[in-house]
């Protein structure tokens, strides 16, 4: 059986990774960037879809696993009846091609090993000639070509169109499999030795998790959260990837699964925040000009999502798997640009101000292209806009797409007050914003409950509001924030993680049953742990920190054996939902452990 999402760790060499079961399977790898076709696609359809397993004969899940100190590099063991053996995997940062390497290790007696590869290229459609080369065994289809080699070789077969390996391990016997892509058109790369890769990788991360600056409490899950947000970068452009994989559905049975592959505007100006908090200026100063760069041209054409190198054009596409995971279909792997969301213009804005707070310099450069957001924001705030990229229905008059508007001009407003010199109208800034928040306050908020809402005339709440503290749009202690903090608990939470929409109080839609819930999207999402951090952070905000710590630590108590986050929380199932690792969860996670630390020092 397929492991649990939950189930799984990541590993991965900065321009792509792997998700690792406890069973020892390899269940997700895309060859040889985040976005290109899954080679193993177990995670979303079943074995038949490529993977790669090394276990004990006739074992299960593992005994326990664990990264190696302030690492990417993963150690899963089994206890057998007739020894211990441990397997090392990683992939070494990319110097010619991308590399998979794993380490089996005999701990203590004797174990027998067995070993199962399906190379399944383009999301398991394609199935690969495979044949012997020098004591490789060559997987080739079309542009895809990947070497297989142990160290010692081993005894390795085919069989039904798998690649199968078995072998003993002895006390301090080692054997390395190392997995090789490149280009089927170019020569292969030299081999590399893997026990010496195995020493450079835990070499570089250590020397890279040595400038976290960070020494506040949960100091272990902010330096996990930074080593993961780090591996889901693509180093050669600085883009930070939502999550590794296209995401399992959100619910059991569920047709949401949307490709997160790619870079997301919203979130930017709290990973750039949570990277200056935290000493890594060089990450930050690298997403700050990828976002620089994707943005460049017509503010109009301002997507939600882009590339690894800030491409606009992006694919959506079904992946042609036999069946979904766990019964959920379709999974897909469009990442829904084609959404006009006015909050991302303020979104970006914000980042490049904290930018320019934080001294990276560009900032002739960088305001320019600020002004022509707000030239294109000026005209067009008063219109509506549409929600959250998985939601759907007519536009609306989103509160918190006003919210950020309004910060687009504050932002803009305290810019030109600091520097005058800059070109800009600061009184035509200043009167902008003063309409958004007369405008929201008007009509986005509700006197008789006291909250803010999703949007004008609407009942429906937003955990977004949780964020106008933060953002400056009203004091923490304004009575109507504190309103829409006890409203957000009251209404999408039951004492724990925060929901982004209320559960529906009809029947809902599973697998073609009636009903539809809030916002018109079939099935029910589980509780979202980004906005779950937003009500730590407004908990302590308004003055409760002994219920934020509490709320954080049940956060964390969320995070698999290995400190990693999902993108939401079935509180009924106990079962994490979505993108697996998810990058803002992580972001919303350190910002969060540092706001409780009370040192900010990025602002």
């Amino acid at each position: 059986m397929t492991p649990r999402i939950e189930d799984h760790a990541l590993i991965g060499d900065l321009e792509t990774a792997a998700l690792v079961g406890g069973n020892g399977s390899i269940d997700w790898l895309c060859l040889p960037r985040f976005d290109s076709g899954a080679c193993f696609a177990a995670l979303l359809g079943d074995e038949e879809n490529g993977h790669w397993r090394i276990a004990p004969k006739g074992a299960h899940l593992c005994s326990g696993r664990r990264y190696v100190g302030d690492s990417l590099v993963l150690e899963t063991w089994w206890e057998t009846r007739t020894g211990t053996v441990k397997v090392i995997d990683f992939m070494p940062h990319r110097a010619q091609a991308p590399e998979v390497v794993r380490i089996v290790e005999g701990v203590s007696g004797s174990v027998d090993m067995s070993a199962v590869i399906r190379l399944r290229f383009d999301f398991g459609s394609v199935v690969p000639w495979v044949r012997r080369s020098g004591g490789h065994r060559v997987a080739v289809a079309g542009p895809d070509s990947a070497w297989l080699r142990s160290e010692p070789p081993v005894k390795t077969w085919g069989q039904q169109f798998s690649t199968c390996s078995s072998f003993t391990v002895t006390e301090g016997e080692q054997v390395a499999f190392v997995l090789t892509w490149h280009p089927s058109h170019t020569p292969r790369p030299a081999p590399v030795d893997p026990f010496g890769a195995l020493a450079r990788t835990l070499a570089d991360w250590a020397k890279w998790s040595a400038r976290c600056t960070y020494e506040g409490p949960y100091r272990e899950a902010v330096i996990r959260s930074l080593i993961t947000l780090k591996a889901l970068t693509y180093a050669p452009t600085g883009g930070i990837v939502a999550a590794p994989a296209t995401a399992p559905p959100e619910e059991t049975g569920g047709a949401r699964g949307p490709d997160r592959r790619f870079c997301r505007l919203p979130g930017s100006t709290r990973t750039l925040r949570a990277l200056l908090a935290t000493g890594y200026r060089e990450e930050a100063t690298a997403w700050r000009d990828w976002l620089l760069r994707a943005v460049a041209g017509n503010p109009a054409d301002l997507q939600l999502v882009y590339g690894l190198a800030g491409e606009r054009r992006l694919p959506g596409t079904e992946p042609p798997l036999p069946h979904g995971r766990r019964g959920s279909w379709p999974v897909t792997t469009g990442p829904g640009v084609g959404r006009r969301r006015l909050d991302v213009y303020g979104e970006v804005i914000d980042s490049l101000r904290l930018a320019r707070e934080a001294g990276m310099g560009d900032e002739r450069h960088s305001w320019k292209l600020q002004l022509s957001l707000l030239g294109f924001l000026e005209s067009s705030w008063r219109e509506p806009d549409e929600a959250a990229a998985r939601t759907r229905g007519e536009r609306r008059h989103f509160v918190h797409s006003k919210v950020m508007t309004w910060v687009a001009a504050d932002r803009a407003v305290r810019t030109l007050e600091e520097d005058p010199s800059l070109p800009g109208d600061a009184d035509r800034w200043r009167a902008m914003r003063d309409a958004v928040h007369r405008e929201v306050c008007e009509k986005g908020y509700d006197p008789v409950r006291n909250t803010f809402t999703r949007s004008y005339g609407s009942r429906e709440l937003d955990p977004s509001a949780l964020l106008m503290a933060r953002s400056g749009f009203l004091p923490a202690d304004d009575p109507r924030f504190v309103g829409t903090v006890d409203a957000v608990r009251a209404e999408l939470t039951r004492g724990g993680p925060v929901r982004r929409c209320a559960v529906p109080s009809g029947p809902v839609r599973r697998h073609g049953a009636e009903g539809v819930p809030a916002e018109g999207a079939p099935g029910v999402e589980g509780t979202f742990l980004g906005c779950s951090f937003q009500l730590v952070d407004a908990l302590l905000s308004t003055g409760r920190p002994a219920e934020a710590t509490e709320l954080f630590e049940r956060l964390l108590a969320l995070r698999n054996d290995v400190g990693l986050l999902a993108e939401e929380y079935d509180p009924v199932t106990g079962r994490p939902l979505g993108d697996f690792p998810q990058a803002l969860g992580h972001v919303a996670l350190v910002g969060t452990a540092v706001a409780l630390a009370g040192a900010d020092p990025a602002g």
